[in-house]
């Protein structure tokens, strides 16, 4: 990269808020639930969150770039649906098959990415596209109803244990998701992954430094669709097999990612906090049905937290512009 790009990532925005929420709503799951007593209940949380914040990990990478991937939940139905008709209950078919599923997974991600960069069709576009293309697919091919049956090797990822002294008994999805995530934050780090915010930030100042600023937004998507079928493997060991499986899963990644303080258009935010919001939103409707609240509203709830921290990063941005403009110029000697 070009000493001409002066770009520094700000990579704790948004951090130290939305893990203040995330202790909050964990202390208050202790009070509302017996099962939360122990830290088993919050092993079982971190399982049943881990698809949602690897999605979340992978929607971070196109937002924070300047993108969006409408297309993830779509995918994830679509991974468990042919997995499903893959591997008909042979555990023979598991290794294939879900080489198969890790694979479609880039291959929409690498469709999404080629689009927007070469054609220049705006993400949101493209990836709704996308979405009622999978969506279409599904119902052609099962009518409705998906056929078929998950091996019982190929669940153990999304709801198997592993024995570890010490910790006991620690579900695989959880080790993954850890995987994934020091794996996300190394990369953050690192040289691309600091280009890439600046990408969001500032595409212009990236090309005249010599950034490949296509490559980098074709390799978030193409990280993003790798993410979704993972998240659908573990998604589909833990909950079955169903023609609704990922429906509505890419707002909840978006709500997550926003939780988390990611600025939407680009250039701002953390894959810690992103990975904290995702968190904290399957906490906070874990304590929303503990409490007694239907789950009908939990799309309300992501709708108001999407406008409550957009409303809230625009008027950060305005107060910071002010400050900007309110600021006296250096006398000239």
């Amino acid at each position: 990269m070009n000493s001409r790009l002066k770009w520094r990532p700000r990579l704790t925005d948004g951090t130290a808020p939305v893990l203040v929420v995330l202790a909050v709503l964990l202390v208050a799951l202790a009070f509302a639930g017996p099962a939360y007593s122990e830290p088993a209940g919050y092993l079982a949380l971190l399982k049943r969150a881990a698809p949602l914040v690897i999605l979340a990990i992978g929607q971070y990478l196109v937002i924070v770039s300047g993108g969006f991937d409408l297309s993830v939940g779509s995918l994830v139905t679509a991974e468990v649906v042919i997995a499903a008709r893959l591997i008909n209950g042979d555990d023979g078919n598991t290794v294939w098959v879900v080489a198969l599923l890790l694979g479609f997974g880039v291959l929409v991600g690498l469709v999404n990415g080629l689009i927007t960069t070469r054609l220049l069709v705006p993400s949101f576009i493209v990836t709704l596209g996308m979405l009622l293309v999978l969506d279409g697919a599904v119902f052609l091919w099962t009518g409705g109803a998906p056929r078929g049956a998950l091996s019982e090797s190929f669940r153990v990822p999304g709801r198997g244990s592993l024995e570890i002294p010490v910790l006991g008994q620690v579900p695989w999805s959880v080790l993954i998701l850890l995987v994934v995530l020091v794996g996300a934050v190394l990369f953050m780090r690192g040289g691309t992954g600091r280009t890439l915010i600046a990408v969001g930030d500032n595409e212009n100042a990236v090309r005249l430094a010599g950034g490949r600023v296509d490559r980098l937004r074709l390799l978030a998507f193409v990280s993003s669709g790798l993410l979704a079928a993972l998240a659908a493997i573990l998604l589909a060991g833990f909950a079955g097999v169903s023609a609704q499986v990922g429906r509505g899963l890419e707002f909840r990644a978006i709500t997550a990612v926003v939780l988390g303080g990611v600025l939407l258009g680009g250039g701002r935010g953390s894959v810690v906090a992103a990975a904290a919001g995702a968190l904290s939103l399957e906490a906070l409707f874990s304590l929303l049905k503990l409490v007694g609240v239907s789950g009908a509203l939990e799309s309300a709830v992501q709708g108001v937290i999407i406008i409550a921290a957009v409303a809230y990063a625009a008027h950060g941005a305005g107060l910071r512009q002010k400050l900007r403009i309110r600021k006296p110029a250096p006398a000239l000697p």
